[in-house]
């Protein structure tokens, strides 16, 4: 595929994250407005609300731009999905005959506030990239068993939490939590010292699936509305500690934060990929019946406080061993009803070699390798002020699908509201 020429000028540069082929969607507001769902085209975005009131879009009898989220539009499915591609491709190509009417209705880019561009219903957070998992496992429980048995066999996930998925640049507050020293007889509370990032894909449920009723991969893919970068902070000396019998809790449940356009299924369609060759033969129930991967490069940075930024990690979405898909169906295969709204989190996305690892754990080996940073610093974990950016694209003929950066600052921890 090559690129969709466009009216609007910026959206026809090669290296331009939202061309006509993306059409990301997220929520914005300028000045005292209130948030409205909107549309990336270049450096400016259709303001959805207005469309819809001004019968530039129309699809049907329900309003589903009146609210600052998408969940609406993502509940009617994919036939409503797909009319508004058409619809907004129509309107913005570059011999649209309703260019005028659609002019008026675009804001910059430049001077808007992304929002959460949808309420998450709920989070599961998911270590299916094998380079990481068998890197943690190793630091964990050695070489021989770094893949827990059941690795090769299932996508491994857990239940976080909904209510601290954050936007790209809200601040993350350091947090308090139990910890044991090796060395020590008891645990102690009080801030992370080993704050962690963990670079992923997140995929967001459109349409859910009835409690009792398992769905196909191929269904689940279906069911997916589109993506975002994740990173799921994790604070590494707490989680060893919390960690058994039942997994990650409070080093997980902190701050999640995801960019602010979410990039449909429809605009990644050119770039899928297959995952790759399977060590152990899946069940029949996550075979996969095509490619179900995307072919995404994913980098991070990392910039302390008032210093320059430092890339500290390059790799791609195809290094999953499970897809979105295969995640979303193994999660149902109980019965477990899915809801429009529900984020899952891909697992920290880890190539084979050092500068493709996806966290500080593993980028410095459990803090042994610091990373030299641009100004002469360096780090192990996180510290106070520091930035890490994440940021994706998929590159095609004269063209890119980006998905905009996830951007944090790590704040102080508050004091210990315990101490006495």
């Amino acid at each position: 595929m090559t690129l969709k020429p466009s009216w609007v000028a910026s959206a026809n540069a090669a290296d331009h994250p939202f061309p006509l082929n993306n059409l990301a969607y997220g929520v914005f507001s300028r000045g005292d407005d209130d948030p409205r769902c909107g549309v990336a085209i270049g450096d400016m975005i259709l303001d959805m609300r207005a469309a819809e009131q001004n019968g530039v879009i129309d699809l049907g009898d329900t309003a589903l731009f009146e609210l600052p989220f998408w969940n609406d539009l993502m509940e009617e499915g994919p036939a409503v999905w797909a009319a508004l591609r058409n619809r907004l491709t129509a309107l913005l190509a570059q011999d649209a005959p309703e260019r005028d009417r659609v002019e008026p209705l675009l804001v910059p880019m430049d001077g808007s506030e992304m929002h959460m561009p949808f309420m998450v219903s709920e989070f599961t957070d998911f270590y299916a990239s094998k380079n990481h998992a068998t890197n943690i496992g190793t630091m964990f429980r050695g070489k021989d068993n770094a893949l827990p048995p059941n690795w090769l066999h299932i996508p491994i996930g857990y239940n976080g939490r909904a209510s601290t998925v954050v936007v790209s640049g809200t601040p993350i507050r350091r947090p308090h939590g139990q910890s044991k020293a090796p060395d020590a007889d008891a645990p102690t509370f009080g801030p992370s010292r080993r704050l962690d990032i963990e670079l992923e894909m997140g995929a967001i449920v459109g349409t859910g699936s009835e409690m009792g009723h398992p769905v196909t991969v191929a269904e689940a893919d279906a069911m997916i509305f589109g993506y975002v970068l994740l990173n799921d902070w994790s604070a590494r000396d707490i989680q060893p500690w919390e960690y058994q019998p039942l997994g990650p809790f409070q080093a997980k449940a902190f701050a999640t934060s995801i960019s602010p356009w979410i990039v449909t299924r429809a605009a990644l369609e050119p770039f899928r990929t297959d995952t790759p060759p399977r060590e152990r033969e899946l069940l029949p129930y996550l075979q996969e019946p095509g490619p179900m991967l995307y072919d995404i490069d994913l980098s991070v940075s990392l910039a302390p406080e008032n210093g320059s930024a430092t890339v500290i990690c390059e790799t791609n979405y195809d290094q999953m061993y499970y897809s979105a898909a295969q995640q979303l169906a193994h999660h149902a295969s109980s019965g477990c009803a899915m809801s429009p709204g529900d984020l899952l989190g891909s697992g920290t996305i880890s190539g084979p070699e050092k500068h493709q690892l996806g966290s500080l754990q593993e980028l410095t080996w459990g803090g042994k390798e610091p990373i030299p940073l641009a100004d002469g610093q360096s780090r192990t974990f996180l510290e106070d002020g520091d930035t890490v950016t994440l940021s994706g694209v998929a590159r095609g003929d004269g063209f890119c699908i980006g998905f905009g950066t996830c951007t944090g600052t790590i704040l102080p921890a508050l004091p210990d509201p315990f101490s006495r």
